[in-house]
């Protein structure tokens, strides 16, 4: 039976995640610590923290204040994961004549990107921005014809204040990170942000940090704006030598991209 918090059991996405196991279980171990704490903060939101990017209680004022930061004014077009507690983030952007380029959820269609624009979705921002409603709204857009963006909206399990972030295990953001670095979409002046739970920031250096974790920017809870100095270097691309076998099939763009590979 599913305890405070934790909701229906999800899948667990860190199955067929590659890399160092040592590191796999040391990210295992925050990640189930991280989601505790969001419980025992009474601050998981249906359905449930565990498992998941958690859902939690205070994502609107999060959202309210990324939307008062210079990064936010600035940024024209935004691309954001498609996780509950950023669909405030996305309502926002949407309200704001921002266009929103939304990752299809385990990146599992032909065009893992939909774009929603705000003069063409015939309903409210906040339907919109729903992972139902940019499937119904949202135009499939082909990875070849992804326009450069602003702004990157990222969940996390747990951030520290040097932009370290740990995702639910998937890798999902990572992937979706260096495909989209590599269709041009993500610069080196792309700004990169989350938002979270105040009891989601961890002490800086107990998230263990590889090669392919794409850093953070900009981390926004409810109650404060951690702008992150000295960013480290962002990851370079796709590393194929750390994706499973069943990850390549599960994603049909990978195993596109594959193919190609192997061709060059």
């Amino acid at each position: 039976m599913a305890g405070p918090g934790r909701g229906r059991t999800p899948k667990d996405h860190a199955h067929d995640a590659g890399g160092d196991p040592e590191v796999l279980a040391a990210k295992a171990a925050l990640r189930e610590e991280a989601w505790q704490a969001v419980v025992d903060a009474e601050a998981a939101r249906f359905p449930g923290a565990f498992h998941r990017i958690p859902n939690f209680v205070g994502a609107e004022a999060a959202a309210e204040a990324l939307r008062d930061t210079a990064a936010w004014a600035d940024a024209v077009t935004v691309k954001s994961n498609p996780d509950s507690p950023q669909w405030p983030v996305r309502q926002r952007a949407l309200e704001d004549g921002k266009t929103v380029f939304m990752a299809v959820p385990r990146l599992a269609e032909a065009h893992p990107f939909v774009a929603l624009r705000p003069d063409e979705i015939p309903v409210t921002p906040r339907k919109a921005a729903s992972i139902k409603g940019s499937s119904v709204h949202g135009v499939p857009v082909a990875v070849e014809a992804l326009e450069p963006v602003d702004l990157v909206i990222t969940g996390c399990v747990a951030v520290d204040e040097a932009g370290g972030r740990l995702g639910k295990g998937g890798g999902f953001a990572d992937l979706e990170f260096a495909i989209a670095q590599e269709a041009g979409m993500i610069t080196e002046d792309t700004i990169v942000a989350t938002t979270v739970h105040d009891c989601q920031v961890v002490d800086v250096g107990r998230i263990p940090v590889t090669e392919h974790d794409a850093p953070l920017d900009l981390i926004v809870t409810p109650t404060r704006v951690i702008e992150v100095r000295g960013r480290r270097p962002r990851p370079a691309g796709i590393r194929w030598d750390e994706l499973t076998d069943d990850k390549i099939a599960a994603i049909p763009l990978l195993q596109r991209l594959a193919v190609r590979k192997d061709r060059t």
